[in-house]
């Protein structure tokens, strides 16, 4: 028995969207609350809402899914102590892990055979001054690395960062157009003539759903 609690926003079964995972189905954990205030957020709704779950109701609940992929994201899981305990247990459990993060939490205490995926706050999220540069020294070639572009100082700022910190070749670098506001296939040109180095990614569930419906 397990009496350890987290507080979540939701939990759902759907098609993984962004990363190299995209496409698989995927169980997510969404926990409550985020203490960065991105400018493009899409979650904002996970700021507060939210219940406190044992794990073991958590483990229970994921149960009822004939899945082995799980994803905890946010809000940012990682303001929360319990999530590195529960990223423990959902190993121990036989699951794929993998974590989506902000950039803004030390990765030092994170579980061994989680994957990470980070979250590069670029300048025009207004939260690029929070990025824990610390943090890619936990980052090896099973983790990803996320810029979200919202404009070409956004892409040229993350191309700047690649270099600083030799990231090519470290792991799998994402970047992916701000929804809505630059068109993907200006990104993509962008990418395909100077960036051959990182992965273009787009929000499939937005594409497959409507894109301000909650869990899919």
């Amino acid at each position: 028995m397990c009496l350890s609690t987290i507080k979540i926003n939701e939990i759902f079964y759907s098609i993984q969207g962004e990363s190299t995972h995209a496409g698989r189905p995927c169980i997510f954990i969404r926990t409550s609350g985020c203490k960065l205030r991105c400018s493009w957020c899409d979650t904002k709704y996970s700021y507060s809402e939210g219940d406190e779950y044992t794990f073991d109701a958590l483990l229970d609940h994921i149960d009822q899914y004939d899945c082995k992929l799980v994803e905890l994201t946010g809000g940012e899981p990682l303001e929360q102590s319990s999530s590195y305990a529960l990223l423990e247990v959902l190993l121990q459990r036989g699951y794929e892990v993998l974590l989506e993060t902000g950039g803004h939490c030390s990765l030092e205490k994170v579980p061994s055979g989680v994957k990470k995926i980070v979250d590069i706050k670029c300048p025009a999220s207004l939260m690029h001054k929070t990025v824990l540069w610390d943090n890619l020294r936990y980052i090896d070639s099973n983790d990803e690395l996320k810029f979200v572009i919202q404009d070409r100082a956004d892409f040229d700022w993350a191309i700047e960062v690649i270099e600083k910190y030799s990231l090519k070749g470290k792991c799998c670098l994402l970047f992916s157009a701000v929804f809505e506001v630059l068109p993907r296939a200006t990104l993509a040109k962008w990418i395909c003539e100077e960036a051959p180095f990182v992965r273009f990614q787009m929000q499939f569930h937005k594409v497959i759903w409507d894109s301000n419906l909650r869990g899919v």
